[in-house]
């Protein structure tokens, strides 16, 4: 498998008040927020507009389940169905079902200290 991660794809966060907090990162340091928090813009080495999430979540929120973290990164990769093959022979824990939208697919493993880490196909023409 030549490519597993390309880049971050997003940081999630718990938080006790998500609309407080990014309403704190836009006025304080102009991180423009919309209700998921906030895409960034970059291009990758080929010239592909690409993008990475930053977004606080309630601290009550499932979504990091099974890990108790406060925090979960999103990484961004190539071949998903491929990916979460080789980690499973690898003896890595895979996290639930792949998720596919219009914008990609998902999937979760589990490192060795317990943070859950989201695997995102993009196709980020569907943010444009």
């Amino acid at each position: 498998m030549k490519n597993r991660v390309t880049g971050l794809g997003g940081f999630f966060f718990k938080t006790k008040d998500p609309d407080n907090i990014k309403k704190w990162y836009k006025e304080h340091l102009g991180i423009p927020v919309d209700q998921y928090g906030c895409s960034f813009w970059w291009k990758d080495k080929e010239g592909n507009d690409c993008m990475t999430q930053w977004s606080p979540f309630k601290d009550d929120t499932t979504y990091f389940q099974p890990s108790e973290k406060q925090f979960m990164m999103n990484f961004r990769v190539e071949n998903l169905v491929e990916l979460l093959a080789t980690l499973k022979e690898e003896g890595i824990t895979i996290v639930g079902e792949i998720e596919e939208y219009d914008y990609g697919k998902f999937g979760w493993v589990m490192d060795p200290e317990g943070n859950k880490i989201e695997l995102w196909e993009p196709v980020d023409k569907a943010f444009q």
